[in-house]
């Protein structure tokens, strides 16, 4: 299905490209990418990630979930699913609905199963925030390979999302949903306390990755209802608008991290595999040089109040790849 898009949103993509942070810069900036790897080259590592056929595929939910972010709040124990391959965040606790379903048409040939996942309550158990929360699925990967990916192996992850239309989204203006990597690094901080001085260094997880963003029409600065994914984020840590998206239905998401340090996201509507031309922005998030890949996710946002439930989002087929030998 198209979306209707007026001339608001090519005037805000605009401006996103141009200054971000107060920094002159386009959704590939001045980090230009060296060598950038398409999401999905090398080799598929079996042992995490889904394809969701088997028909028993099911998730444990452990009672209610953490929001330990919000109110330091774990709520152990967490979320699974039985065939180990996920688990609850445990940060900001898992979706509300995490539900096997028939793949939706137009999916990848061969599938009858993909997920849905879906979220009422995001913030705190029991309570509503009437604010913008997120709920995070996270894929298994540092507890089934026994370790991180380093990046010099330059791994990858895809995923295929199946965007609904546009008048079952969720009537809010913001991020719905994304999908994520969780990164290590090492950073140099200056010594705290009294009498401190000199630095040291520590290691510091950080989570790039793309959001789907939705402007609802408000008969005023926006005249009509667009989406576009946003990119997390520039070496200032902003985040930018980079891709419009025109139509809804299956799409293809990957991000890749080569053996310099370096983020790179792509995009295409479809379920065929990522190309060179797919990639929408390559970036050091946060100034920061990747080191190891921990983990991807998926984040599913609403407006917390009680009543409205996020649009459905459902994924299929979410692997990783490396490239064997690779240094």
């Amino acid at each position: 299905m198209r979306i209707c898009f007026g001339r608001g949103f090519a005037r805000r993509l605009l401006a996103s490209c141009l200054l971000i942070g107060g920094l002159v810069a386009t959704p590939l900036n001045a980090a230009r990418a060296d060598d950038p790897v398409v999401p999905g080259t090398g080799t598929k590592i079996d042992q995490v990630g889904d394809d969701f056929e088997d028909e028993d595929w099911s998730y444990i939910f452990n009672g209610e979930k953490s929001s330990e972010e919000i109110d330091g709040n774990t709520r152990a124990p967490a979320g699974r699913s039985t065939n180990g391959r996920w688990y609850e965040g445990i940060k900001r606790g898992h979706p509300d609905v995490i539900r096997r379903v028939p793949t939706p048409e137009g999916g990848l040939p061969g599938s009858e199963g993909a997920l849905l996942l879906q979220s009422l309550r995001t913030g705190i158990p029991g309570r509503i925030s009437r604010e913008l929360q997120q709920d995070d699925f996270v894929c298994n990967v540092h507890y089934r390979l026994k370790g991180m990916v380093p990046v010099w192996q330059s791994p990858s992850a895809v995923v295929r999302v199946f965007l609904p239309p546009v008048d079952e989204w969720e009537n809010r203006t913001g991020p719905h949903f994304a999908f994520r990597v969780a990164l290590e690094t090492t950073v140099t901080k200056p010594r705290t306390g009294f009498l401190a001085v000199g630095s040291t260094t520590e290691k510091e997880t950080y989570w790039p990755g793309m959001f789907i963003e939705f402007t609802s029409a408000d008969g005023g600065r926006n005249p009509n209802d667009y989406a576009a994914i946003r990119v997390r984020a520039n070496r200032r840590g902003g985040d930018y608008i980079s891709k419009q998206i025109e139509v809804t239905g299956w799409w293809t998401l990957g991000i890749s991290v080569t053996p310099d340090g370096q983020v790179h996201y792509y995009a295409r509507p479809g379920i065929e595999d990522l190309r060179p031309e797919d990639r929408i922005a390559s970036e050091f998030p946060y100034g920061y040089r990747a080191e190891n890949l921990k983990t991807f996710f998926f984040n599913v946002c609403n407006g917390d109040d009680g009543r409205t439930w996020s649009s459905e989002w459902i994924i299929d087929d979410p692997s990783l790849y490396f490239i064997e030998g690779r240094r």
